[in-house]
């Protein structure tokens, strides 16, 4: 079945006569018996009856009517929205990040991005941070997200250092430490840790040197750490930003733990005005920000 064959059927059905309906598509009599004959073998049914005197639709004519109509509107639709599309480019930037509290970053980043490309097409890609990288290299992403980490670094990545995030203690509303107004690594050496897996390499050297494998919770995401630090199976220490805000946790600064470095890996800049301007954007944004509370790390533009 195709579009030309329920032309056809359309036209028979609308004037109940084939010479008429093929001058109208501007074909032959026998060529307009042809598709109507082979639309009517593919359906297994009969459309029309044919007298030589009329020319009428039969029952299974009838059903089929409405479909025919509404698949060529269907057709006709998608061949409308496609059609300028030759005369737009559409700009696609992927960017990569390794949880989902990250992407709450980018609305207004993303907003003043469309502002100067009205054709972009952003890509939002959330996979563990140890894949981003590879994602990288490959170009399935143009820009990641994420925490400096010095072993991961790469000679041909490039890193832009946005901002510093403090480091905070997350434990359950009713913990001891809640009622803390600052809390040291040292504080937290009899406290079963919840960890983010992977863990950032300075949480590592600070929290979790020395300690038995019993001490740890490893999660795979930041919703799962925070359901296990509200369950009190222990005290979680996150960037600041990255914390989840619910009324059963408390973020109490850490000392004696420097900021975690935030900002973009990406490979390169040159020639490439989309993702320039979008590390143009984002450096601005980060300039001024919302307050931490409620946790979205959401960014205010000039």
């Amino acid at each position: 079945m195709n579009m030309f064959q329920l032309s056809c059927f359309l036209a028979v059905a609308e004037t109940l006569n084939f010479a008429r309906a093929a001058e109208q598509l501007n074909i032959t009599q026998p060529a307009m018996t042809h598709q109507i004959r082979s639309l009517e073998s593919e359906l297994n049914v009969k459309l029309f009856k044919r007298t030589t005197r009329i020319v009428e639709l039969t029952p299974a004519g009838f059903l089929f009517l409405n479909d025919a109509r509404k698949i060529l509107e269907i057709s006709a639709q998608a061949k409308q929205r496609f059609a300028d599309l030759s005369n737009i480019e559409m700009q696609t930037l992927a960017i990569g990040c390794h949880n989902h509290i990250q992407l709450f970053r980018l609305p207004n980043v993303l907003k003043e991005l469309a502002r100067r490309y009205p054709h972009v097409y952003p890509k939002l890609i959330v996979v563990p941070f140890q894949h981003l990288f590879r994602f990288l290299e490959d170009e399935t992403v143009d820009i990641i997200i994420g925490f400096r980490e010095p072993a991961t670094e790469k000679n041909n990545v490039s890193f832009k250092e946005l901002y510093q995030i403090p480091m905070v203690c997350v434990c359950a509303a009713s913990h001891p430490l809640a009622s803390r107004s600052s809390i040291r690594p040292s504080d937290l050496d009899h406290e079963k840790l919840i960890l983010l897996n992977p863990p950032t390499t300075q949480l590592h050297n600070n929290v979790t040197r020395r300690r038995p494998p019993s001490d740890f919770y490893f999660c795979e995401s930041l919703e799962a750490v925070a359901v296990l630090v509200e369950a009190e199976f222990g005290v979680a220490v996150l960037p600041d930003d990255s914390t989840p805000r619910t009324p059963g946790l408390v973020s109490i600064p850490m000392e004696d733990m420097p900021p975690l470095p935030f900002g973009l890996y990406y490979k390169d800049l040159k020639g490439n005005t989309l993702l320039r301007d979008f590390v143009s954007i984002m450096e601005s944004g980060f300039q001024e920000r919302l307050p931490s509370a409620g946790g979205t790390g959401q960014l205010l533009l000039p």
